[in-house]
């Protein structure tokens, strides 16, 4: 656990999540290891998929009257504009079609085998932008995304390189809710299923829900009252901007207090999220370590917020999740983005390539610069 530098001309450190808006980072802290930490106070978090949680927290914690996710956020027109993206013939993609058209083989035959019955597949699409000494502006980009992409879990992250020991960048327009925890009670919206419209959305997508809508109430019956685990909704269609898709709701009532431990336990239940690993998860994590040649980072990973004090927290999962990571030396930065979609036996290899374009192909042209 590490105090915070004094920010001399760094930019502020800063959190910003739907309905409330954090200034005057404290610390940070490794919550995997330090879950004490969350004993008390307000801490933005950002998971990463493979397993690290950090929190930093701050003093200064308001409710924000404009809401992220709308075009008249207070950020407007005039920081989108401050916005300066990477060219966009700059991406690379961590898997190109053809190795990602062999990886759903690859978990189809091991669906085949009984080894799992869905992975979530992915890739790491990265551009080279800002550097050490030039940070890219995470509160452009997130006016960018919210005048181009207003999304219900969106939030921001930046505590910039200097300020802390343990560093963040992460730009998110997360449609889909990790937990929510209120008056002891916790909730996960598991998104399964994707589609341009809803007439789109088949029996493939609907199986891959349920399954998932499955593990989601067994992670969270881990640290829930017997009895109390519930499927508020299955399979509702959810409209997003160019894109539906199927969302269930988890609901149940947490056994033990929220004290530090509490908290530990409920993140070490549900981590990483369901729906962006597979059935039987432990299974489909090998399974995920195989065949992706990139590390997730905080894609797929967790990005929210926990308010100790008062027993709350609002988490997305962090899907359509800019984040940018200084360079090792002299030189580019790197913006990174990741796409991916869930496989199952009743998956098309070539149609779930396409849709990894089209989920990241409206962000990555926000993010881009226009066209010369």
């Amino acid at each position: 656990m590490t105090s915070a530098a004094p920010p001399g001309h760094l930019p502020e450190p800063r959190a910003d999540f739907p309905g409330v808006r954090a200034r005057g980072l404290v610390e940070c802290a490794d919550l995997r290891r330090h879950p004490d930490a969350l004993a008390s106070g307000w801490w933005a978090v950002v998971a990463d998929f493979e397993g690290r949680i950090t929190g930093w927290r701050f003093a200064d914690v308001t409710p924000d009257v404009h809401d992220v996710t709308r075009t008249t956020d207070r950020s407007g027109p005039a920081d989108a504009a401050a916005w300066e993206g990477p060219a966009p013939a700059s991406w690379r993609s961590s898997l190109d079609e053809a190795g990602y058209v062999a990886a759903v083989r690859r978990v189809r035959e091991a669906v085949r085998e009984g080894e799992v019955y869905q992975a979530n597949i992915c890739r790491v699409l990265s551009a080279p932008l800002g550097s050490a000494a030039a940070e890219p502006d995470a509160t452009a980009l997130a006016a960018v995304l919210a005048a181009g992409n207003p999304a219900p879990h969106a939030g921001t992250v930046h505590v910039p390189l200097g300020a802390a020991e343990r560093p963040v960048w992460v730009v998110s327009a997360s449609p889909e809710l990790f937990l929510s925890v209120q008056d002891g009670r916790v909730l996960s919206g598991p998104i399964k299923g994707t589609a341009t419209r809803a007439e789109d959305l088949g029996a493939k997508d609907r199986a891959e829900n349920v399954m998932i809508t499955d593990l989601v109430r067994n992670d969270l019956q881990r640290v829930c009252l017997p009895g109390t685990v519930e499927v508020l909704d299955l399979c509702a269609v959810e409209h997003h901007p160019g894109l539906v898709h199927l969302v269930s709701r988890v609901g149940g009532t947490l056994r033990d207090p929220l004290d530090a431990v509490g908290w530990a336990a409920l993140l070490g239940a549900t981590l990483p999220p369901a729906s962006v690993s597979g059935a039987p998860k432990s299974s489909a994590l090998r399974l995920i370590a195989e065949l992706e040649p990139q590390a997730r980072g905080p894609y797929c990973g967790a990005v929210g917020w926990v308010d100790a004090d008062a027993g709350r927290a609002e988490l997305a999962v962090g899907i359509r999740t800019f984040w940018w990571t200084a360079p090792a030396g002299t030189g580019a930065g790197t913006l990174r983005f990741g796409t991916g979609a869930g496989i199952t036996w009743g998956s098309d290899p070539q149609a779930e390539w396409e849709e990894t374009e089209l989920k990241a192909s409206r962000l990555v042209s926000l993010a881009s610069a226009p066209p010369r």
